[in-house]
């Protein structure tokens, strides 16, 4: 900007006596700093705006459903874990296109069905329909017939589990995150502790006190996952969720981890999402998901069988699946 006023002012030089043009370059020294201060404010005041919008945003959702309503189902619901998807069409936000399209799947109570499907497919908004996260915007989703909308959202959560990809501890014990409304013996931690192969962590002098840091910053990616699965199995839940479970342990835990699953929730209904195929290899079915699709869902072998398709597709761009 003193470039371009300097010009100017040899432009104008015919026009201007000596004393008005150091009267013009006097203020000038001054305002320019006035000037780069209100840009700077201007900035930040840009910036700083995006937490008021942020609260307002928050102040406008929409409450969550009743997180418990009485009577709505039995203590042991859900007993066997049928969960039926009928035309479920799912999305984040009201503006938000669908992630999820007319899905119609049936999983019998007691089976193992893998998800698979390239990021953004919409395996994992299938789980957050599941848990009801968010209302399905067509369909509905039932477990051991029942509607999930006419449950608490408390009580359905609660009663399903999830070892997610990317677990969340919160500040405090081991105990306090194994076992939260204190309904286990030690000896039942413990032994959950001694199935994930995690046991020798915390044998030290302050075992199940051990201190967890706010979001598990003292455990690795690996270690949160694990002690996720240990949790389900404490509470032996009829419909189980894995994430991405063992994606961030070595070969050799995953192998133990993926027997520990089919042995310990021989029972129960399975859902696992992965990347690696291999990780689905001794599901029941596969569900094959593709731009909020179900294109193919079968018998691994079946799909393996098969010369073209989606699932076709994805094994041979993986190279721990055997064809």
């Amino acid at each position: 900007m003193m470039l371009f006023l300097g010009l100017a002012l040899v432009v104008m030089r015919g026009y201007l006596s000596p004393g008005v043009v150091g009267l013009i370059l006097n203020y000038s020294f001054q305002i320019f700093p006035v000037l780069e201060m209100v840009v700077f404010i201007w900035s930040m005041l840009e910036t700083q705006m995006v937490a008021p919008e942020r609260i307002v945003e928050y102040m406008a959702l929409p409450s969550e459903p009743m997180r418990v309503v009485p009577g709505a189902v039995s203590q042991l619901w859900p007993s066997s874990g049928d969960i039926v998807f009928e035309n479920v069409s799912f999305r984040y936000k009201a503006t938000d296109p669908l992630v999820l399209k007319n899905v119609s799947v049936h999983i019998k109570g007691g089976e193992k069905v893998g998800l698979v499907g390239r990021t953004g497919a919409g395996k994992s908004s299938l789980t957050m329909a599941l848990f009801h996260m968010h209302g399905v915007a067509g369909g509905c989703i039932r477990i051991d017939g029942v509607d999930i909308t006419s449950v608490g959202v408390h009580t359905l959560r609660s009663r399903l589990a999830i070892i997610p990809q990317s677990p969340v501890l919160f500040q405090g014990t081991l105990r306090m995150y194994l076992d939260p409304n204190d309904e286990f013996t030690d000896d039942q931690l413990w032994a959950s502790l001694h199935k994930v192969q995690l046991a020798h962590r915390f044998n030290g002098g302050k075992k199940l006190e051990w201190a967890v840091d706010e979001c598990g910053a003292n455990f690795s990616v690996g270690e949160r996952q694990i002690l996720c699965l240990a949790r389900a199995l404490l509470r032996q839940a009829r419909v189980v969720v894995l994430d991405e479970a063992t994606a961030a342990t070595d070969a050799a835990t995953d192998r133990h981890l993926q027997q520990l699953i089919r042995t310990e929730f021989e029972h129960s209904t399975v859902l696992i999402i992965a990347h690696r195929l291999a990780s689905v290899r001794h599901c029941d079915r596969i569900m094959v998901f593709e731009k909020g699709h179900v294109v193919q869902c079968d018998a691994p072998d079946a799909l393996l069988a098969k010369d073209h398709g989606a699932f076709h597709d994805l094994s041979n761009a993986d190279s721990s699946v055997e064809l």
